[in-house]
């Protein structure tokens, strides 16, 4: 079996593709435009994509599952501090002082995600 989509509900498709765009740096799929009631970005082999639906709701409780993203060309640190400035904000720090932890940010709806440790800071 193959994960090929995660869908997101929220209530502007298109803003919160482009801030995972911003993120992630995967392509917003072409035809997708502002207003569009489902936009998808569209991960590297074999990630799955991500689907952002509009759905009338608002996030309202923690959300049951969420993204632990592992930076792969910054420390976590930087990568929280260039997450912060597109648009997430703190949520929780779970930081240590002996450099071990990690940190939960919202994205611009409220949507819970993590950032780890990058491979080469476990390897210090």
């Amino acid at each position: 079996m193959l994960l090929r989509t995660l869908a997101i509900d929220c209530a502007d498709p298109y803003e919160l593709a482009t801030f995972w765009n911003a993120v992630t740096g995967w392509p917003i799929s072409d035809g997708d435009e502002p207003g569009d009631e489902e936009v998808l970005i569209e991960a590297p082999a074999p990630g799955p994509a991500l689907l952002f639906i509009r759905v009338p709701e608002s996030k309202t409780v923690k959300n049951r599952i969420h993204f632990d993203w592992m930076p792969t060309e910054r420390t976590r640190d930087a990568e929280v501090e260039r997450v912060i400035a597109l648009g997430a904000k703190l949520y929780e720090d779970h930081r240590t002082a002996d450099g071990l932890g990690w940190v939960t940010l919202l994205d611009p709806e409220g949507n819970e995600f993590c950032v780890e440790r990058s491979a080469a800071e476990r390897n210090l």
